[in-house]
């Protein structure tokens, strides 16, 4: 096992402590963590293995892909569109997108989208890695099919379509893919679509053995009939759930799917270059306060149609719940988004906080994610 490098601030020394321990202890193949407060680095720490196959160090400027992190950026990057062509997020998608507007989808919002709340969580029919990677057909694809349920009336997580609903916003006003625009105006280090050289010098996802995954996590953030729920819909393969994060199926340690620059899960990325974004997010950098403000103001919340747990939502902005656990110190003010396997971006206005981990054994916990959580209680224990 590598060892833990990088530095930290003497005061968020728990921080390394934490990290450390969950690389020592096998909770961690490698990973990295990075924090920011009141926009300077105080946490940059990086470990263990990046590559179980082969030995390879995580190192320095090692990525990983983040899975739904990614989502926080797509969300972002729609919303700092908006306010530069003057679209209301509230006014109906057939402004921009006319061909959107049939099969009962005429009065879906871009808010419909950001918030889960659009109705197609899934593709009616099988995607190919290679269809993904064409925004124009996903769009294409979507804008014919006719929703689960009435736009606007519930949510349900919508884990890969997300991507090409919201990105079609920002293609259709920018005539740029959402890599291209996150690149170019979040930051290089931000990146959805890799080359095959960037992909094989990102970290390598693995699993741990079969006995230690489960569903619900260890932090207690759930009862015994949304575990139920949970348990049910894992069973079955034609639940929504199952449905909308296996098409297109995909293993993200090939570099075609890398490449796709898939707008809902396909970031790669290092800890350092997450938590710039929120860095950047919180101070108001990338968005006015104000639109952060209503971004991340709560608009969604209940028990989610597809993942049948607690989840709430702003605009693309996961707020904490069953789905996205955070110790108290800072549920009342953080915002973000974890991606599976136990990677998480999140940012607090409140407190110019910004906090990024990025692990490559993955965990599919969907009601938290033990390392995450400790990491970020430490953090907010060190402020």
């Amino acid at each position: 096992m590598t060892g833990v490098q990088g530095r930290v601030d003497p005061a968020f020394e728990a921080v390394r402590e934490v990290f450390a321990a969950n690389l020592s202890e096998g909770r961690d193949l490698g990973a990295s963590v990075a924090v920011c407060v009141d926009g300077h680095p105080v946490v940059d720490l990086w470990g263990g293995v990046a590559d179980e196959r082969t030995g390879r160090a995580w190192e320095q400027d090692t990525a990983c892909v983040v899975f739904s992190c990614t989502k926080a950026l797509t969300a972002t990057a729609a919303l700092a569109v908006a306010r530069d062509v003057g679209i209301d997020p509230d006014e109906p998608v057939a402004r921009w997108w006319p061909e959107y507007a049939v099969e009962g989808k005429e009065s879906t919002t871009l808010s419909d989208m950001l918030t889960h709340r659009a109705g197609l969580p899934v593709f009616e029919q099988p995607i190919t890695v290679a269809e993904a990677a064409d925004p124009e057909l996903m769009a294409r694809t979507l804008a014919a099919q006719r929703p689960i349920w009435q736009p606007g009336s519930e949510h349900g997580y919508h884990a890969l379509t997300f991507g090409w609903l919201v990105g079609e916003f920002v293609r259709r006003q920018t005539h740029s893919t959402v890599g291209d625009y996150v690149r170019g105006h979040f930051g290089a280090d931000l990146r959805i679509g890799v080359s095959a050289d960037e992909a094989a010098r990102a970290a390598r996802l693995a699993r741990p053995p079969a006995a230690e995954m489960a569903w619900t996590g260890d932090i207690g953030s759930i009862d015994a009939a949304a575990a139920a729920r949970l348990a049910e819909v894992y069973r079955d393969p034609e639940s929504l759930l199952m449905r909308s994060s296996s098409n297109p199926a995909a293993a993200y340690n090939h570099s075609d799917v890398l490449a796709g620059g898939w707008p809902a899960s396909g970031l790669v990325v290092t800890a350092r270059a997450l938590a710039g974004f929120y860095r950047d997010l919180v101070a108001g950098k990338l968005l006015p306060q104000a639109v952060l403000a209503e971004a991340t103001r709560e608009r969604v919340r209940g028990v989610d149609t597809v993942l049948q747990l607690e989840t709430a939502f702003g605009w693309g902005y996961m707020l904490p719940s069953q789905n996205f656990v955070l110790p108290d110190t800072a549920a009342a003010t953080a915002f973000g988004h974890p991606g599976a396997g136990g990677s998480v971006g999140m940012g607090d206005i409140d407190n110019q906080v910004a906090i990024a981990f990025v692990p490559n054994l993955r965990r599919d916990w969907l009601a938290g994610d033990r390392r995450a959580y400790d990491l970020v209680a430490a953090v907010y224990d060190c402020l």
